[in-house]
């Protein structure tokens, strides 16, 4: 962004929820991949349980994120951006937003489905939304494995765009999101 007016940025209560919620994400991805395929083990057991927290605590903050979007609603896109690229933004993270809630309440209605109650860092019992039901558990796992891919895909694309925005148009979209650095004075 040379000579161009820097675009209006997030305050910093929305950029420590988005990058907050994104970095719980990556870790229940990251713990999700590895212990689906882990045999019944102590273990096991414990990353499953951690993969449950990170999934409520994503699920509250994304309520948390929601409401702070409705109190102070996005900056706008720079004039720059064509307005299918903006619309297209504006899809994308509404599918987003979907999705950080589904994932996680899939999961819920999952492990309750299952007869495995979630309880919050082993002390404050999330309460089961479906009695017990092995069918319909085996048929919500396979919607929140479907959902963690499609959830995958759209992140993957909103990270590759807002990598194109900063690198290929350089229009400053991508800095909207992270903290302002203090600027270089040269000697």
């Amino acid at each position: 962004m040379s000579g161009a007016a820097e675009p209006a940025r997030y305050g910093a209560v929305a950029q420590a929820l988005h990058w907050l919620v994104a970095l719980l994400v990556v870790a229940a991805f990251c713990i999700g991949f590895y212990m689906v395929d882990l045999t019944l083990s102590p273990t096991r057991l414990k990353l499953f349980s951690y993969h449950k927290w990170i999934g409520v605590t994503v699920f509250a903050l994304a309520l948390l994120r929601i409401a702070w979007r409705v109190y102070r609603p996005p900056p706008p896109l720079p004039a720059s951006v064509p307005a299918w690229q903006q619309r297209a933004s504006a899809i994308s993270h509404r599918v987003l937003m979907l999705l950080i809630l589904a994932v996680p309440l899939s999961g819920w209605l999952m492990s309750s489905a299952k007869g495995f109650q979630t309880v919050y860092f082993g002390v404050l019992p999330i309460p089961d939304l479906l009695g017990k039901n092995p069918d319909l558990g085996q048929q919500l796992e396979s919607l929140h494995w479907a959902l963690n891919k499609l959830l995958l895909g759209v992140v993957t694309v909103h990270v590759a765009a807002a990598l194109k925005h900063h690198y290929v148009d350089r229009d400053g979209v991508l800095l909207r999101m992270l903290p302002r650095l203090p600027s270089r004075k040269s000697p």
